[in-house]
């Protein structure tokens, strides 16, 4: 065997293991998935009754259009988005009108 043809196979062999570790590894980090920040907080959170009021609103569907409770969520919803303090129930019912 000639040096070329035996750095040539030397190379086939190292990239064909870093190919298996590298696939061995993506496999075991899909089977044991790490978890996430976002899930735990979820947990440990105290119930929002404003996200409890649109997760109520989600489940009506187009029926939530008419509802005034959800239209009531919907707007204080919007406020807390915007950070803006919420507006009396008085003023948002005549403003409406």
């Amino acid at each position: 065997m000639d040096g070329k043809l035996l750095a040539r196979l030397g190379a086939i062999v190292f990239v064909a293991v870093a190919i298996t570790a590298t696939a061995t590894e993506m496999l075991r980090k899909r089977e044991n998935p790490a978890p996430s920040i976002r899930s735990q907080a979820a947990v440990d959170a105290p119930e929002d009754p404003l996200r409890l009021g649109q997760r109520r609103c989600q489940q009506l569907g187009q029926a939530a259009a008419r509802d005034a409770e959800c239209l009531r969520v919907w707007a204080q919803t919007r406020d807390r988005f915007l950070g803006r303090a919420s507006a009396p129930a008085t003023l948002q019912t005549t403003e409406g009108r």
